[in-house]
């Protein structure tokens, strides 16, 4: 689940697929083993193309992407941004009754901060929460099952496996069946990554797909991890009336994005009186007689109710045949692919977090078309990681898309930057925003926008505009001269841009 936006050197232009069979083939048998994002994406363009298709799914269609990590994780945290977004009313002259009837309960003297979490906690019912948060994660999976089928895709229940480079084995209930195919897509995903001295159990010490089972909010929730995965849950949390301890192993939260987006972030958690360890590598955790201990590397001791483990996925590769059939692993177990979903073995691909792409579910739904246009001879335009919008559902939110400014600085290029706070936007002064920038990168000469980072609440709907100046190499000024509303939020981008006029040579 964490995020780096890492391109490559640009990729050339669509091109038909070499050695690929001729265009639009029918007959084409195709089997996808994974039915998660990747996975369906990928079957609904064979289908499009006029190939036989069957989707293999262990759990359900949409697989993790839906069932257990970003469809219900999104979910619990737009719950969570109500609450943040509640606690300004009395700024805006609103006053809220529940949360000040809360409050004057507490004994004088109490932190501001803790009656704010009492406050929160009193209006939560974390069991009715975690039902409509499933609740809309099978509504969503069924949905995509039914499309699959309305397209005339196979769907199977059960554990996939190669036989070979053109077969799969699937162990269902009822007992095991095989498909040949002309080409096999593997979409298996990834795995929570845990620690083995730190066991999950499924009631005080969790991994980020057991969260859900809780009916109680955690009085003390211990994070450990502090990537895009253990900032989400921890920020979600905490505006849910938790008492958050985040262990971070680096010197600031999310290490590997934008460094100002990271510290402001930090500052946020801080100022709301979460707990942040910086430096701090968990060694241990275990169980006690009502919560969790967290032993770290330098021997202390951390204690709570409940504790998550937040350190990264490990690729579902395992078992599935790969090795015998010729499919070629990193080191770290993922499929090696290039840059059209191509495995080692002709006729395999490969998409998703299984991969070691950016584990995002719009990457993993591009790999997955991508290698069926390729496979199925349709034009394609090879994988172009540089385009990708990346988002992190904090509160506020950091997005991000095209260069990183440590990217550039890595590779010695040459770029112009300017960043505008978020404060001085009118639109954000009228709702209240007082956290949050835009920040643009571009070409000191050319002008042509490189890339972008948008801290602020919806920067996912936000950096939208910017994605777009990468993905068409438009230029600062061709941002700038776009008309935007007054006021708007996206202001601020055009703002940026004009900005950027000035030091472009």
């Amino acid at each position: 689940m964490p995020t780096v936006n890492t391109p490559p050197e640009d990729t050339p232009a669509p091109v038909a697929a070499p050695g690929a069979p001729a265009a639009h083939p029918r007959g084409q048998r195709v089997v996808v083993v994974g039915g998660g994002p990747g996975g369906y994406e990928a079957a609904l363009v064979a289908r499009r193309l006029g190939a036989h298709v069957t989707v293999v799914e262990r759990h359900g269609v949409g697989g993790a992407a839906v069932l257990t990590d970003v469809v219900p994780s999104k979910t619990l945290i737009a719950t969570a941004e109500w609450l943040t977004t509640a606690e300004q009313g009395p700024e805006l002259g609103i006053r809220s009754e529940a949360l000040v009837s809360s409050e004057t309960g507490l004994e004088p003297g109490v932190d501001p901060a803790a009656r704010s979490s009492r406050a929160r906690r009193d209006l939560v019912d974390l069991k009715a929460v975690n039902a409509r948060v499933l609740a809309l994660a099978e509504a969503q999976s069924a949905d995509i099952r039914a499309r699959l089928e309305r397209e005339g895709v196979e769907v199977l229940t059960g554990r996939g496996r190669l036989d070979g480079p053109s077969r799969v084995v699937v162990e269902q209930e009822s007992g095991t069946v095989t498909r040949d195919a002309d080409t096999i897509l593997l979409a298996t995903g990834a795995t929570p990554r845990t620690l083995p001295t730190a066991v999950p159990d499924g009631e005080r010490i969790l991994t980020w797909t057991q969260l859900y089972r809780l009916t109680e909010l955690p009085e003390k929730l211990i994070v450990v991890g502090s990537g895009v995965t253990g900032a989400e849950f921890a920020g979600a949390y905490h505006a849910l009336g938790s008492d958050v301890v985040l262990v971070s192993s680096r010197d600031r939260v999310l290490p590997g994005e934008d460094m100002d987006a990271a510290e402001l972030l930090e500052g946020v958690f801080r100022s709301r009186g979460m707990t942040v360890m910086s430096r701090s590598r968990a060694a241990s955790a275990e169980r006690t007689a009502d919560g969790v201990a967290v032993t770290l590397s330098d021997g202390r001791v951390v204690t709570g109710s409940h504790v998550l483990i937040a350190v990264g996925g490990i690729p579902s590769t395992a078992g599935l045949g790969l090795e015998e059939a010729g499919v070629r692993l990193t080191e770290s177990g993922h499929v090696a692919v290039d840059k059209v979903s191509r495995t080692s073995v002709r006729g395999i691909y490969a998409a998703g977090d299984c991969t070691g792409m950016l584990p995002l579910a719009s990457v993993a739904a591009m790999q997955g078309r991508i290698a069926m246009s390729h496979a199925l001879g349709d034009a394609v335009a090879p994988l172009r990681l540089k385009q990708v919008a990346a988002n992190i559902f904090t509160a506020p939110e950091i997005a991000t898309v095209g260069y990183s400014e440590a990217r550039l600085r890595e590779q010695g290029s040459r770029y112009v930057t300017t960043m505008l706070p978020l404060a001085r936007n009118p639109r954000a002064k009228m709702l209240g925003m007082r956290d949050g920038f835009v920040k643009l990168f571009a070409h000191p000469e050319a002008g042509v926008v490189l890339g972008g980072v948008v801290v602020a609440p919806r920067a996912s709907e936000l950096v939208f505009p910017i994605t777009l100046a990468v993905a068409h190499r438009l230029t600062v000024d061709d941002v700038a001269d776009a008309f935007t509303v007054y006021p708007s939020l996206s202001g601020s981008v055009a703002e940026a841009a004009r900005v950027l006029h000035g030091q472009v040579r």
